[in-house]
């Protein structure tokens, strides 16, 4: 998988540091992730900007 879309689903700060752990354990080939439409706070963005940012990571696009 490439692409993954949560648009609109109430995901929160909560839910993305529980999305990047999972990341974090087991680095994908996920290249876009679209988070559109929910209620993400600056430490939520945070934690996955910051995987966006490390090249062990092939996440090129993060939408929020």
């Amino acid at each position: 998988m490439t692409y993954y879309r949560l648009r609109d689903c109430g995901v929160t700060d909560e839910g993305c540091a529980a999305l990047a752990s999972a990341l974090r354990s087991n680095p994908s080939h996920l290249r876009e992730l679209d988070l559109s439409g929910n209620k993400l706070g600056k430490s939520g963005v945070k934690l996955l900007s910051d995987l966006k940012d490390d090249p062990l990571y092939k996440l090129e696009r993060l939408y929020y």
